[in-house]
């Protein structure tokens, strides 16, 4: 059935996966993705990986109890991608800390890695503090990251 709402990926084995499209928009003059527009797709992928395990980042803001924000992010890019391509953002927890998770998140073009980081994504208070994840959201996490290491 074809639904108008915008495509959440889904998770499989553990890991969210997000297809993209890359538009005109997302290019520079010669039809290659543009650098930092690759932080944008990964974006994309971890709220729709949050979106897609059950957790809403705006319930979370709403009821004061905090948000993920990005701390550390270490990126190498393999190869472009261009004008049109079809993509999927592959995003994996590496890691569950008390007040963060470690992810693992790669641009594929079919088989192939075109941009791969690692992000440390703090959890912080409304104060702007690092502050312990839920309970729920430690084992949610933890069990995503035992489902990948197992794939």
């Amino acid at each position: 059935m074809f639904s108008d709402l915008p495509t959440q990926g889904r998770l499989s084995g553990g890991r969210h996966l997000l297809p993209v499209r890359v538009y005109f928009e997302d290019t520079d003059l010669s039809g290659i993705v543009y650098h930092a527009n690759y932080l944008r797709f990964m974006e994309r992928g971890r709220t729709e990986m949050l979106r897609a395990a059950g957790i809403s980042h705006a319930d979370s803001l709403a009821s004061g109890a905090g948000y993920y924000a990005v701390h550390r992010m270490d990126l190498i890019w393999h190869r472009p991608a261009k004008l049109d391509d079809a993509l999927v953002v592959e995003s994996t927890v590496l890691q569950v800390r008390a007040a963060a998770t470690i992810m693992r998140q790669r641009v594929l073009r079919g088989h192939e890695c075109l941009c791969a980081a690692d992000v440390t994504a703090a959890f912080l208070g409304m104060d702007g503090r690092p502050r312990r994840q839920s309970k729920d959201w430690h084992e949610l996490f933890t069990s995503l990251m035992q489902q990948a290491a197992t794939n």
